[in-house]
Parts: C-alpha cells; sequence; structure tokens
C-alpha cells in the first residue's frame, strides 16, 4: 500500500506530467506516461540500480545515503511499462564493495540482464570469474557520488581496475564530473580497456556544450575508445523533467560516434544529496522521475530510427555481450 507521502507525490508528479497531454499510470516513484514511439525489439535500459532486502543485503556503514528498496520485481514492471527486453544492473554505492544483491538480482532475472560491479583492489581473480559467470561485463569507479575529484586518486583506481578488467575482457564505467575526465584524457584514450561514461559524461547543461571537458569526452567517443550514457538527464540538468536543456548535449554525443551511444533510465532515482539534518541512515525518498517521459525524449534526441536501434538495441549488445 502506497502511504500519504508517495500518494502525495505521485499526485503533484502526474499533474506535471498532463501538462504534456500524456496520460499516466501511478507508481510508488510518481506518474509514468506510455512509451508513445516504437521501441525496437533487444531494447536494453543499461542503468538502473537494485535495492535488496536490508535484512538480506545490509548496505554499507560508511554509505551517504538509505533509500528505501527496489527488487528486481519492481525492475520488471519498469520494464514492461517501457517495452524494454533487458536491463544492466549497476552496483550501487550504498553497498560498497558487496556486491550481493545485485548478483541475487542477475540470478533471478536471468539472460536479460547483465551487470557492472565495484570491487576493491584485493579482490580475488576467482572472484571476479564467478561474477563473469554470472553476468557482469564491467567494473564501475563512482567517484562523483563519493565526492572525490582528485585526477591523481582517480587514475590510481583506473589503473587497478584495468589490470581486473583486461583479462576478462570487461569494460571500466566512470562516473566523474567532466574536469576529471579532461585532467585524466591521454591516459583514458590509451586506456587498453573499453570505457563507459556514466550521465552525459558528467556535462552540466546550464553551463552549455563549450563547457570545459565535454570536447575530451566528445573526443573519447569519436574514438570509439569510450561508450557514453545518455541517462539520468535530471542528473545533468536543472530544468524540470524533460530536461529538455539536454537536448544539445545528446545531439552532440550521438553526431561524435551513434555506435558509441547506450540510453538509460537511472531507475530508482535515489536521492544522493547531502541534505543538513538527515542522517545517511535515514530513509532517503526515491526522486519523482516520469521513466515514460524521460524514454520519450529519445526520439526527440534521435529522429533518425535506424539510429535509435543502434543506441537501444545493437550497442548495449555489443558491450554488454547479450
Amino acid at each position: 500500500m502506497l502511504t500519504r507521502r508517495q500518494i502525495l507525490r505521485i499526485g503533484g508528479a502526474a499533474m506535471a506530467a498532463a501538462s504534456y497531454g500524456l496520460p499516466t499510470q501511478a507508481t510508488p516513484w510518481g506518474p509514468r506516461a506510455p512509451v508513445d514511439f516504437a521501441v525496437p525489439a533487444g531494447a536494453c535500459d543499461c542503468h538502473v540500480h537494485i535495492v535488496g532486502d536490508p535484512a538480506r543485503f545490509p548496505m554499507a556503514a560508511d554509505r551517504i545515503y538509505t533509500p528505501p528498496q527496489a527488487s528486481p520485481d519492481m525492475l520488471l514492471e519498469l520494464q514492461r511499462d517501457l517495452k524494454l527486453d533487458r536491463v544492466v544492473l549497476i552496483q550501487p554505492s550504498i553497498y560498497g564493495t558487496d556486491n550481493g544483491a545485485m548478483l541475487d538480482a542477475l540470478a533471478k532475472l536471468g539472460g536479460r540482464a547483465r551487470g557492472v560491479a565495484v570491487v576493491g583492489e584485493n579482490v580475488s581473480a576467482t572472484e571476479l570469474d564467478a561474477m563473469a559467470k554470472a553476468g557482469v561485463r564491467g567494473l564501475r569507479i563512482n567517484l562523483e557520488t563519493a565526492g572525490q575529484f582528485d585526477p591523481a586518486v582517480a587514475a590510481g583506481k583506473l589503473q587497478a581496475a584495468i589490470a581486473q578488467c583486461r583479462p576478462r575482457g570487461w569494460h571500466i564505467q566512470l562516473y566523474t564530473r567532466l574536469s576529471v575526465i579532461a585532467a585524466l584524457g591521454e591516459m583514458l584514450a590509451n586506456s587498453p580497456v573499453s570505457l563507459v561514461l556514466d550521465h552525459f559524461a558528467g556535462a552540466q547543461a546550464a553551463q552549455g556544450v563549450a563547457q570545459a571537458g565535454f570536447d575530451t569526452a566528445l573526443a573519447l567517443v569519436r574514438s570509439g575508445k569510450a561508450y557514453v550514457k545518455i541517462s539520468a538527464a535530471y542528473r545533468a540538468s536543472k530544468a524540470p523533467v524533460p530536461c529538455n536543456d539536454i537536448t544539445p548535449f545528446a545531439q552532440a554525443l550521438v553526431s561524435a560516434d551513434p555506435d558509441r551511444v547506450i540510453w538509460g533510465s537511472d531507475w530508482p532515482h535515489t536521492d544522493t544529496a547531502r541534505v543538513p539534518g538527515r542522517a545517511p541512515t535515514a530513509i532517503s525518498p526515491f526522486l519523482t522521475i516520469d521513466d515514460g517521459l524521460m524514454l520519450n525524449q529519445l526520439p526527440l534526441w534521435v529522429p533518425d530510427a535506424t539510429l535509435r536501434r543502434k543506441i537501444l538495441t545493437e550497442n548495449p549488445a555489443r558491450l554488454y555481450g547479450f
């Protein structure tokens, strides 16, 4: 049963979505508009998180926020509503290097799912190989959520991840800001493993496409060295959903190389903000994001259906081995 707070959030978000003339259905995350374009077969959401039952999967003691539960069954509802066939589970920061909740979800979701893990430098080859067998296809370096912006620290983590990924044909997923990407530009360009840049490569819409570092991200995509996720527009934009000011960034990245662009919802939209007076152990409600409305922006960013098939189906299949 929905709580009174959830009902109020759903009602307010539904009014916003209705202003676009779209019918919606209620979810604990607010409204979910129906998809208004033909989604290609095999389409993949390349960025979601699972938040497991805390009794089975306790969160890291040093986490900076505590989200509600977001189960595999809830994820399957999202997949159904968005007409998607595949999904990539990304290890969230709340679990640190304990990938148990993600691996459990991979087992439940079967062949439709792949994973990206977070590990420590001392993880064994046996553990990594077991993850590969379970469906893990890459390692994530999450600097942004941790508030770590020192390029030297990033370089050290990148070098360690390269040693872990290279023998397995895995990629490295990097969540950081453009200043770090620019500082590591040469190292990233020479990486012996493929890279994936999270959430518009860390660009901020308000600063425009000429902002420092975005040219480095474009060059990495253009060279084929890096994939980029046009995902979580609401984290890159201060504009209300559907975040129309992110359109030039999506178009610039697709123009750089449509074979290196993938899409993700960033469900379940965790609130990672450090709020004064809110303890890290206090429940931080999910953000109200209409996933249907956000997916419906893709044809506006990418009018060509052939390119959308690349972004939703072909590129994820190549990167994650579907």
